[in-house]
């Protein structure tokens, strides 16, 4: 009797003790020790990992870690972008550093001059410093609309997802979505101005800027319709906050096109980063034309033969998915997400469609929906968490075998 008593009387003081600890706290253990877990797979992986074009067999977790667009990164970091444009020997403008945003690769330099040390090691550190505020952010932005509990498991998921070993390599999504999470904070705060300058580098490091905007229309356009023109709808919605969100939502427009005026600029060639983007998916469907949502449709006819199906079959599988995603936005689950964060998700989800060919660097570029994990994270069953977190583990060593780990000529790229 007097055992069971201790025994309760100690899980009583677990429970105070978890319960008094701060949030940030339980925030960097889980973020520590899902950094274990996505270390010890990758360096798996660098174990087996043969001669490469970047690096010699068996590498070190550092040189594993930049390689693939890491190395365009380097480029950027040590010699900035070129003034003209390479061309293939058709004629045709080839791959280069203008189809990567500065701001990561600026920072990196920066910390390089800082330190004396090299790309890979700068690069890596700069990512997973990163990679903790974004948790941190994400779960700030996550006890916005959930509770506690929920919004620490949205982390977590957040953390062990089968794309989380993105967020310590040398790539920038560990930035963007550390600047993404903060410019929702801010706008589900109704902290406009304070946007701006968020907006304008997280523009800088990763095309998100026109998504943003898309989502701000949305903002503006929903505080406005869901109050009648009165007293208190001027009081709701304000002259002063009408014209900070009209701001921020062109503001995030221009900076959307900002990157591609500057490689105009800078190339003379006023299509620059629309001909080098069209240069990376040439070895799939060859040249052509950036048309807004054609790339998807052309895609079903470049992988219908992969997938063993006919196009219109895989057409309207696309369709079907596409239609359910966005019909899941209206879920009662969710709706717990709040309206702004909906309207993210599915403007970047529009902006995908519309200019990104499918390949297996959509799983990647899936990352800025990150804020849907907390729809995942709303059931409470232990079994559910435990089976969905093991699942997510198991994502990262078959994302990684899949895009990371480079086997003989690789079509696979992360």
């Amino acid at each position: 009797m007097a055992e069971r008593e201790v025994s309760r009387g100690a899980r009583r003081n677990l429970r105070v003790r978890y319960r008094l600890t701060p949030w940030w706290a339980k925030v960097l253990v889980v973020f520590v020790a899902s950094r274990v877990v996505t270390t010890a797979i990758l360096l798996s992986f660098a174990a087996r990992q043969g001669p490469n074009a970047w690096t010699p067999a068996h590498p070190d977790y550092f040189d594993f870690a930049a390689i693939w667009d890491g190395h365009w990164y380097y480029i950027i970091a040590v010699a900035g972008y070129p003034s003209t444009l390479p061309v293939t020997a058709d004629g045709q403008v080839g791959e280069s550093a203008w189809a990567f945003m500065p701001a990561y690769p600026a920072i990196v330099r920066a910390f390089m001059l800082l330190t004396g040390q090299g790309f890979p090691v700068v690069s890596v550190f700069v990512s997973v410093t990163f990679a903790l505020a974004a948790a941190l952010m994400f779960y700030r932005l996550m006890h916005l609309v959930l509770p506690a509990g929920t919004a620490l498991f949205a982390v977590v998921l957040f953390c062990v997802a089968p794309l989380s070993p993105i967020l310590q390599v040398s790539y920038a999504e560990s930035m963007h979505a550390f600047l993404l999470a903060l410019a929702l904070y801010l706008l589900m705060r109704r902290r406009y101005w304070m946007l701006i300058p968020v907006v304008a580098v997280m523009s800088l490091t990763r095309p998100s800027g026109l998504a943003f905007a898309l989502a701000m229309l949305l903002h503006v356009a929903h505080r406005w319709r869901v109050q009648r023109p009165s007293a208190r709808s001027r009081q709701e919605f304000p002259v002063r906050e009408r014209v900070a969100s009209i701001t921020v939502g062109l503001f995030s427009a221009v900076m959307g096109v900002a990157w591609l005026l500057v490689a105009a600029v800078v190339t003379g060639s006023l299509t620059a980063y629309t001909d080098t983007e069209i240069a990376w998916r040439s070895s799939y469907i060859g040249y052509g034309e950036l048309v807004p949502f054609t790339p998807w449709l052309s895609a079903t006819g470049f992988w219908a033969p992969w997938f063993g199906m006919p196009q219109p079959l895989l057409l309207a599988l696309l369709v079907l998915i596409v239609a359910g995603f966005f019909a899941a936005l209206l879920t009662p689950w969710a709706r717990r997400l709040g309206t702004d964060m909906r309207f993210w998700i599915a403007s970047y989800a529009l902006y995908l469609l519309a200019v990104f060919f499918p390949q297996s660097s959509v799983f990647r570029l899936l990352v800025p929906l990150f804020p849907a994990l907390g729809v995942l994270a709303i059931p409470k069953s232990p079994v559910y968490r435990v089976v969905i977190v093991a699942l997510c583990i198991a994502g990262q060593w078959a994302w990684a075998q899949l895009g990371w780990w480079v086997d003989g000529y690789d079509w696979t790229p992360p």
